[in-house]
């Protein structure tokens, strides 16, 4: 029996079915954020549903879209690896964009657009040709900026309605991209960059944002108190050469930051993560100091490990992804302690990625990047709700 064709027909099935209505409490009344109480989570994990997935009590899943699969009423077909995602409000629905992790000419970025109801109205592309494209960021200007995470990678600012032609962005630096968050009140942009030895970033516009053609690209100082400052980049631009200075090695007094990984802001904090030390980071903007909000080594056994993406509710409340781990997604509270939201059981070859919630609070998207195929990276996203 073809295993391949059993599962893709199997998953099929899946996505044909209808939609999954949600009702009653949101995700922002799962765990609220209370700088007294933290994160207040509804109840342990239940064992796994019929898509494999361990969820709190009351919670459903159900599958949207599968890699190489047309999407329900499109005829797009979902692309491989999907990774770093967002959504976007549309009317009374909204859309959910997703980077593809795949080499030229198969990275970019796909889309699904839903209804008010949550129902699929149609799935299309808003960037092809590019290479490796990991996570991104979204911004308040309602774009997608998705990096690429290759050597002397760039960011492209994509349109989540496909109506307008992606933008690259060469202003934002050529490194290894891993992810961005714009700083909407202090009109600034902060970038991750996957290396052992990377460098956290921020970009200073030219002009005032939405404008990002022109600005200054620094790297971050961090001193013996925690105190940070930015030195400039002398080439953001440098070509992939071995007589090419890379970004990170401009400045000699940079700091390290061990695998940069997701990022976001959240009311005058870029909160960040870093995978090679199994650390989340919270940058203070105003006071300009940094901490580290959660460390594995100091939660052994460690519940949250493998970090990568990083997303906020609606409500505040920071939840990471797993890159390999235990395959869940986990909420951290004010204090940097972990609780499991979700594990994705049958996939120990994946890593889940792109988590993010529908404008309204009532959805939580993400993918198994490979799902259980890691060597034909049929990739499965998922969305979240109520029953």
């Amino acid at each position: 029996m073809d295993k391949s064709l059993t599962r893709r027909t199997f998953l099929s099935y899946a996505l044909q079915q209808g939609p999954v209505l949600a009702v009653g409490a949101s995700f922002m009344q799962l765990s609220t954020l209370s700088h007294a109480k933290g994160f207040r989570v509804a109840g342990p994990l239940q064992a796994a549903d019929a898509n494999g997935i361990r969820l709190p009590k009351g919670f459903k899943s159900r599958i949207v879209a599968v890699s190489g699969i047309k999407v329900l009423n499109s005829q797009y077909e979902w692309h491989q690896s999907p990774d770093g995602g967002a959504c976007f409000a549309q009317g009374d629905g909204w859309v959910y964009v997703s980077n593809s992790e795949e080499y030229f000419p198969d990275g970019g970025v796909g889309a699904i657009s839903f209804d008010g109801q949550g129902n699929i109205k149609d799935a299309y592309s808003i960037l092809d040709n590019t290479v490796g494209n990991c996570a991104g960021g979204a911004t308040p200007w309602h774009t997608w900026l998705s990096c690429e995470e290759v050597n002397c990678g760039a960011v492209y600012e994509t349109d989540p309605f496909g109506k307008k032609a992606a933008i690259k962005r060469p202003a934002l630096g050529y490194f290894k991209h891993e992810a961005v968050a714009v700083d909407s009140d202090g009109g600034q942009l902060y970038l991750t960059e996957d290396e052992k030895d990377g460098c956290l970033y921020r970009f200073t516009p030219s002009k005032p944002l939405p404008d990002l053609t022109a600005g200054v690209l620094e790297v971050a100082v961090v001193d013996a108190q925690q105190r940070v400052s930015w030195q400039a980049i002398t080439e953001p631009n440098p070509w992939n050469t071995a007589l090419s200075t890379r970004t990170r090695y401009q400045v000699k007094e940079a700091t390290q930051f061990r695998g940069g990984e997701g990022i976001w802001y959240q009311k005058g904090l870029i909160i960040f993560s870093t995978k090679r030390d199994d650390r989340i980071w919270v940058l203070d903007i105003a006071a300009q100091t940094i901490k580290v909000l959660y460390d594995a080594k100091q939660h052994q056994p460690a519940i949250l490990s493998g970090v990568d993406n990083v997303t906020v509710s609606p409500s505040g409340d920071i939840l990471v992804a797993e890159d390999g781990g235990d395959m869940q997604l986990v909420l951290l509270d004010a204090n940097g302690s972990p609780t499991p939201l979700l594990q994705v059981t049958g996939q120990t070859d994946s890593e889940l990625t792109g988590p993010a919630f529908s404008p309204d609070g009532q959805r939580l998207y993400f993918s198994s990047q490979r799902g259980q195929d890691s060597e034909q990276r049929l990739g499965i996203t998922y969305e979240i709700s109520r029953l």
